[in-house]
């Protein structure tokens, strides 16, 4: 078994090749594979770390060719199950020069929307040292949800050390005020939060760092909050009350934030499993949000050890 483990769904994107077009005026897509949790898992096992990925994807031609780049990427898939009756989820992605990417989905009723939690008796948790958590999976269906609460209650039992990321998809969800209570209660069960300031404004009414992080530390075992300020880097509170704030790097050309957020996450997890210090870990998630930054697609930036030690080097720092 993997030393990570984290479930999600996995997304089908076709990006865009038609530079600030609509979506619905481009007509020249590529397929690429993302997904937030699995470009956490992706990035891991980039950094040497081992991971498994839980999921669920149709028989059709997408749900090959997902388990075949999942594979690729040195990703377990070993519970990843396979639906002949719900397809794979895909999107459209927008190509901008700058800001954000418009995107539209095609998930719901989707093959993950269906991974039930049965499936989560069988997983092995032995060697699982990190467990990486986020708001989406539970937010697709009320059965991702029910499968999503299963595996978080054998976490816990297990006493398996949780990282959880609200990232917030309001769309996704039946409602804002269910959203942000279920949220806020799953993040309570984390040993590490990673909210945003812009979380925080919709999930406890502050973008100011040290109220939301006095907010998601009240969880019974939460033992640190670090909340995402943006370029400025990282805000770090612990139970204990110390704070730290670590700087962020200066990009020359932001080309797409998609996958920053996860890049972050898995710069705090990696870092973590490698025994170094909170401020290291957030150092290392700074660093691989900002390589990411620089590329279109959703991991294409995440490093290997080699070219993060290159960008250490060149930015003058060290964990």
């Amino acid at each position: 078994m993997s030393e990570v483990i984290t479930i999600g769904e996995p997304i089908i994107t076709f990006a865009s090749k038609d530079m600030d077009q609509s979506l619905s005026e481009s007509v020249n897509y590529l397929k690429i594979l993302g997904g937030a949790e699995l470009n956490v898992a992706i990035g891991v096992k980039r950094l040497g770390h081992d991971v498994e990925y839980v999921s669920r994807v149709g028989t059709e031609p997408f749900g090959q060719y997902a388990k075949s780049i999942i594979s690729g990427h040195g990703v377990g898939i070993d519970y990843i199950s396979e639906s002949e009756n719900h397809w794979t989820g895909h999107q459209l992605k927008q190509l901008v020069s700058t800001g954000d990417p418009e995107t539209f989905n095609y998930r719901k009723g989707s093959a993950a929307a269906h991974l039930t939690s049965d499936r989560i008796d069988a997983i092995n948790l032995d060697d699982v040292k990190i467990a990486h958590m986020s708001g989406i999976f539970p937010a697709i269906s009320d059965i991702a949800e029910k499968t999503f609460r299963t595996l978080l209650t054998r976490l816990v039992d297990n006493q398996k050390f949780i990282t959880f990321d609200p990232n917030l998809r309001p769309t996704l969800w039946k409602s804002k005020d269910y959203m942000v209570s279920t949220v806020n209660e799953l993040a309570s069960y984390a040993d590490v939060v990673l909210p945003g300031v812009e979380e925080g404004k919709i999930l406890m009414g502050s973008d100011d760092p040290e109220a939301i992080a006095d907010f998601y530390l009240k969880g019974e075992r939460t033992k640190t909050v670090i909340v995402k300020i943006g370029a400025s880097g990282a805000f770090i509170k612990n139970k204990d009350g110390s704070t730290k704030i670590i700087k962020g790097f200066k990009v020359d050309k932001v080309v797409d934030t998609v996958g920053a957020g996860d890049g972050f996450a898995l710069g705090v997890i990696t870092a973590l499993l490698e025994n170094k210090s909170m401020e290291s870990a957030v150092l290392r998630g700074n660093a691989v949000g900002a390589l990411q930054v620089q590329t279109p697609g959703d991991n294409d930036g995440y490093p290997t050890p080699g070219e993060l030690q290159e960008f250490y080097k060149k930015e003058g720092v060290q964990e």
